[in-house]
């Protein structure tokens, strides 16, 4: 048995995550100005759904040895960084939308620091049950 649920799983996989988004948002906005570089984007919110399996697939279990397994508990999220199909192009081969990307890093930020709050939270309530337990 874990000390730490699904949840607290989850929300440290996100932080990770976050911290990642960060840094490539963090990287498209140094490069603002440099001829030729093409903004990258990060997308893990499908691959961290599919890790704290949403739709209940972990649930199921196999009666056989010789069955597949369903969802592996020690599945590792990585992020799909690819290029951002989404930019256009300046006359200098650049496509880093600087608006757009102070607003990612906001945004990011935001829910970086929500994740944080709710991680605290939840150790906060484990250090009161193990103190009022004596």
């Amino acid at each position: 048995m874990s000390l730490f649920d699904k949840t607290t799983s989850a929300l440290q996989t996100s932080i990770g995550m976050r911290q990642v988004r960060q840094n490539i948002t963090s990287s498209n906005i140094a490069n603002a100005e440099t001829p030729g570089y093409h903004a990258k984007k990060v997308d893990f919110e499908e691959a961290l759904a599919r890790a704290i399996d949403l739709d209940g697939l972990r649930g199921m279990s196999t009666s056989n040895p010789e069955h597949f397994s369903v969802g592996a508990k020690t599945a590792k999220v990585r992020p799909d960084i690819y290029e951002n199909p989404e930019g256009a192009i300046n006359n200098d081969g650049n496509s880093v939308d600087l608006e757009k990307e102070m607003s990612s890093l906001a945004e990011n930020a935001i829910m970086y620091k929500a994740a944080l709050q709710l991680i605290n939270k939840k150790m906060a309530a484990l250090k009161y049950a193990a103190s009022e337990g004596r």
